[in-house]
């Protein structure tokens, strides 16, 4: 499994996908930066990170699952190199289990970035307007945890995006769910129904109902670990169509 890692590891020098991981995350800061530049007075620390930590779960995560999944299968099925990895004396499921390891370890790096980027955006604002300080102190533990059960929540997602990438050689099939299913997340925010779409699960851990955030955090983190071994399980047993 190691050894199959690695190769996914590797493909992945070669690819969009560590741009993407860096521009996602990256435009929030510069919306946030040009934000601040533009205010009048200083405001709390938690104020800028917590917006920039919103429009992340709300928008920025959901989008870039599905560019990057769609990345991740585009590779194996741009060059139509399934038949040969599939004929190789290794078990099928860990092909598909590692491009799972590859993209939620690249969705947690952006998740990263989604709060140090921002962060360092609102410095150089700082610096070159000090009139907008950011005031009081900024809890670090408090906001990485909060960008991580935005992070287990979208397991779900992922799981749903990648099993869609993978399983249809066509990219359209896996842009359309991503694309309407964040289309119905944010027209439909505070529908009841909403708690069971995997693509708004993220921003429901910012709920101020304690019960919707719980269950974003168990269907989108427990849910999606589950959905995921049975999406990984079914890859292994058929080609992609």
């Amino acid at each position: 499994m190691t050894a199959v890692l690695m190769v996914e590891l590797l493909k992945l020098r070669r690819s969009l996908a560590l741009l993407l991981a860096v521009v996602a995350p990256g435009l929030i800061a510069v919306f946030l930066t040009l934000s601040a530049l533009r205010a009048d007075d200083a405001r709390p620390w938690e104020m800028w990170m917590m917006q920039g930590a919103g429009i992340w779960a709300f928008f920025m995560l959901p989008m870039s699952v599905t560019a990057l999944t769609a990345l991740m299968a585009h590779m194996e099925h741009g060059p139509q190199s399934w038949s040969h990895l599939r004929a190789l004396p290794v078990p099928r499921w860990r092909l598909y289990a590692a491009k799972a390891v590859a993209t939620l370890g690249l969705i947690a790096l952006m998740s990263a970035a989604a709060l140090i980027l921002p962060w360092a955006g609102l410095e150089l604002a700082a610096r070159l307007k000090p009139a907008i300080v950011p005031t009081g102190a900024l809890d670090v533990g408090a906001m990485a945890l909060m960008m991580a059960k935005v992070f287990a929540a979208g397991v779900l997602l992922v799981a749903v995006q990648l099993w869609a990438a993978l399983r249809f050689q066509s990219f359209v099939p896996g842009l359309t769910l991503g694309i309407g299913g964040t289309f119905f997340a944010v027209v439909a925010t505070s529908a009841k129904e909403g708690v069971f779409l995997p693509w708004q699960m993220p921003v429901n851990v910012f709920a101020s109902d304690p019960a919707r955030a719980q269950l974003a955090l168990t269907l989108g983190g427990v849910g999606g670990l589950v959905a995921l071994a049975l999406a990984i399980a079914h890859l292994a047993r058929r080609d992609p169509a």
